[in-house]
């Protein structure tokens, strides 16, 4: 009897010493099982693609390097965003779902081009050069049409109908890429960014031709009859409403011909009809 006691003792020294070895081969061999299933059965057999019209579906999966076969649950997410961005300017965003068991869904949102930014002169050109001095870059030889967020998107054609923006210098320019400007003229670069936005949440984009940036103020020439100024540091949400009423008064009083100048940087704003020209 006692030596099947000891027996027994023995055996239940034993499973309590290779429990924990044993519940730790079993979580490695689920983990394994789960790794090498997802490895077989969960493979790429579909990509789909909505929401574009520029691009055709077959241009945006060529650009996210997804290819048919791949693990679904192995690819780069992040790496596909950045391939699909860089390789066709126009897209904005864009979300990627994997979908059970074989398909990987792409949505994407496309920008427009919403201003064209012209080609620095000469002579800002010739300045930043000497004040950059050996850490002068490229600048832009050629018109570029951009979106509200400041994104290249192409050399401008000669038809573009697109704001046109003078006072920065486009650095190193690059399909795909943000916009690029010296250091001094970041603030430039904001407000008409900000500008943009306005204009776009307004309804506004297609009523404003040209933007004049400047060091501490901006020009607007909107609706083909009046030039208006403001601040770079403006809220240019509340500033374009102000525009559009204004507009909207003079015409009103004036008729649909008014035109003018708004100067919005000063409080109240300050409006000042056109002087009529003088008969040839």
């Amino acid at each position: 009897m006692p030596r099947y006691s000891h027996r027994s003792r023995t055996r239940r020294r034993n499973r309590g010493r290779f429990g924990p070895l044993f519940k730790l081969l079993c979580v490695v061999g689920v983990i394994l099982a789960l790794t090498v299933g997802a490895t077989v059965f969960f493979r790429v057999e579909q990509v789909t693609v909505s929401g574009n019209q520029r691009y055709t579906q077959e241009e945006i999966i060529a650009a996210s390097g997804i290819q048919l076969g791949d693990n679904l649950y192995s690819l780069n997410k992040v790496r596909i965003d950045q391939n699909i961005r860089t390789t066709l300017p126009y897209i904005g965003d864009l979300t990627i779902n994997r979908a059970l068991p074989s398909t990987i869904q792409i949505t994407v949102t496309e920008w427009e081009a919403v201003a064209q930014v012209a080609a620095p002169g000469v002579e800002q050109v010739a300045a930043y050069q000497e004040e950059a001095g050996e850490k002068a870059v490229t600048t832009a030889q050629e018109p570029w049409l951009i979106s509200v967020k400041g994104k290249l998107l192409e050399p401008a054609p000669p038809d573009s109908a697109a704001i046109r923006v003078t006072g920065l210098i486009p650095l190193s320019p690059q399909a795909g890429s943000m916009m690029a400007v010296p250091e001094g003229e970041r603030t430039r670069l904001t407000a008409l960014t900000a500008l943009l936005e306005a204009l776009g949440e307004a309804g506004m984009q297609s009523q404003v031709s040209d933007i004049r940036l400047e060091a501490t103020q901006l020009m607007v020439r909107y609706a083909g009859r009046f030039d208006v100024k403001m601040k770079l540091n403006a809220d240019f949400s509340y500033d374009v409403r102000l525009m559009q009423a204004i507009r909207e008064k003079m015409e009103e009083q004036d008729g649909e011909g008014a035109c003018g100048s708004m100067d919005l940087t000063r409080s109240p704003a300050v409006y000042a009809p056109a002087q009529p020209q003088p008969s040839p």
